[in-house]
């Protein structure tokens, strides 16, 4: 096992930054170079150990990665450990380094991809090409996929594998993936600071809307109580000034009490600034799962300075935690107002798995082996993962990219932020981590 750990992590990093250097950047409308490239060094790597991978092309370009390897006892359910090849866009001008030069910088690796997600397919690579040389047979089945397209819904990805090659998942039980597992460091009750470990139990769902708003159009020289931008505008208004009730679901109710009774915070369910300032930047994850959420990231309207337009419209990113989908529709709706009509345009369900059982259990001690003070609590993601796409075929799913991270480092804003990196140590932490947690699973 320690060797096979240390030949993991002394290639991570190498591995981290091939991958960087492959622009992969998914604009949600089909103009990115795709995922192909990275596709192939992926399927190259994984050859060059003696596996044999499979690749499934949606579109031109579009390409996923799968291999299944066979475990100790094929009775038990199979473990799906997965990531994604695409990357959101970077602006190069806003950046301190190029955004794909895989850059060595600070003790860390710079570049599009650092958090999400290139380093954690580095160290599903990494132990799995260690898994193939030694010869090692994992306790179950493994079933590793790189996907294409989760930047922009999975439709091209995750989606099309679950609906159009579900046999690839045959067996398939439990899965793991990004966003959690990732160390913040919190000052205890004691004065001491601690790592706490951020396991991702749960995702809110995802609804992206547009409002159409209806007007007369008209000479930008006649007044005009029909003015459709005018229409939007107040119903953007009503939803942005919108109060959206506080409920906490089970994950997010045990992370508050465990991050309570480490910091000796007291707290209720009105007033939860105090608890959250110990989170340092992530707190913005966990605030954005308290309730659910709107915002409007997108307009289109009008289309000549002295022209009315007869239609205006607005993009809405509504996320929603389990069970809330059909209220937060009604309640768009409503809020829209009677000339503003509310089409979905794409939409992906809530997740909520539970903090116990033996994969949990393995993952936890997986952290702890490498990290003894480790504190490991349960959280939801206010964004989605492809784990809403395995849902469908019945797959449990928790995120679980492990990273020991500096306390002095903001790391949650990076997720598709400017000058996005990730930590040499840390991204050797995680191998030896997924490493232990492959040979426990």
């Amino acid at each position: 096992m320690h060797e096979t750990l240390n030949r993991a992590e002394d290639e991570v990093v190498q591995i981290c930054q091939d991958l960087i250097r492959i622009d992969t950047s998914n604009f949600g409308d089909g103009s990115g170079p795709g995922e192909a490239e990275a596709a192939a060094y992926v399927v190259a790597s994984l050859r060059e150990v003696g596996l044999q991978p499979q690749t499934f092309e949606s579109d031109p370009g579009r390409v996923s990665v799968v291999v299944r390897i066979p475990g100790a006892d094929p009775s038990r359910g199979a473990l799906c450990i997965h990531g994604h090849l695409d990357v959101v866009p970077a602006n190069a001008a806003d950046w301190s380094v190029d955004p794909f030069s895989g850059e060595l910088r600070d003790g860390c690796v710079w570049g599009r991809g650092a958090v999400d997600m290139k380093d954690m397919d580095a160290m599903i690579l990494a132990c799995v090409r260690d898994l193939a040389r030694t010869g090692t047979v994992p306790p179950r089945d493994l079933v590793i996929v790189l996907f294409a397209d989760e930047e922009a819904g999975g439709r091209k990805g995750s989606h099309f594998l679950v609906e159009q090659h579900p046999e690839v998942f045959e067996g398939v039980t439990e899965a793991i993936s990004e966003v959690g597992g990732y160390s913040v460091t919190v000052t205890d009750r004691d004065g001491t600071q601690r790592r706490t470990y951020l396991l991702q139990t749960a995702e809110k769902g995802i609804s992206w809307m547009r409002l159409t708003a209806h007007g007369r159009a008209g000479h930008g020289s006649v007044p005009n109580d029909e003015n459709a931008i005018v229409r939007l505008a107040e119903a953007i208004s009503r939803i942005a000034a919108h109060t959206w009730p506080r409920e906490f679901i089970p994950s997010v109710r045990t992370l508050l009490d465990g991050l309570g009774e480490l910091t000796g915070t007291s707290w209720s369910d009105e007033d939860l600034e105090e608890l959250l300032d110990h989170l340092g930047g992530a707190q913005g994850f966990v605030r954005g799962t308290l309730q659910d959420t709107s915002n409007v990231p997108m307009l289109d309207a009008g289309h000549k300075h002295n022209v009315i337009p007869q239609h205006a419209s607005a993009n809405v990113d509504c996320r929603f935690l389990p069970g809330h989908e059909e209220q937060l529709l009604a309640t768009i709706r409503d809020l829209a107002g009677e000339h503003v009509s509310v089409e979905v345009l794409q939409r992906d369900i809530a997740l909520d798995a539970p903090f116990e059982g033996d994969l949990v259990e393995a993952m936890v001690a997986a952290l702890r082996t490498e990290d003894p003070d480790a504190v490991v609590l349960p959280y939801c993601l206010s964004g989605g993962t492809d784990n809403k796409a395995l849902s469908l075929l019945g797959i449990t799913g928790y995120g679980f990219a492990p990273l020991r991270l500096p306390a002095d480092l903001d790391f949650a804003p990076m997720f598709h932020g400017v000058d996005e990196r990730v930590p040499v140590d840390a991204l050797r932490f995680g191998a030896r981590v997924l490493g232990r947690l492959i040979a426990t699973c």
